[in-house]
């Protein structure tokens, strides 16, 4: 992701790159937990999210089509507890 800026000294256009990297895995089969405020936003923006488990990926797709990570499911229902 890309964001331009122009500095108020110079007049230059300075863009900042963040580099995400994303895990590969089972993140295409599987639907994860993640924070709703960042989900949210992910899908909006198309940024990458970390789920609970710590799978970094671009929700893109409908996750009531896949089963629940259980790996995200099991801490989820520690953190209710």
């Amino acid at each position: 992701m890309t964001t331009p800026t122009v500095s108020p000294d110079t007049g230059t256009v300075v863009e900042e790159r963040v580099d995400y990297r994303l895990d590969e895995g089972d993140h295409e089969r599987l639907s994860h937990y993640a924070p709703k405020d960042k989900l949210m936003q992910a899908m909006v923006e198309g940024t990458p999210v970390r789920a609970l488990c710590g799978k970094v990926w671009v929700p893109t797709r409908d996750p009531n089509r896949f089963p629940v990570c259980p790996e995200c499911k099991e801490i989820y229902e520690s953190l209710s507890d």
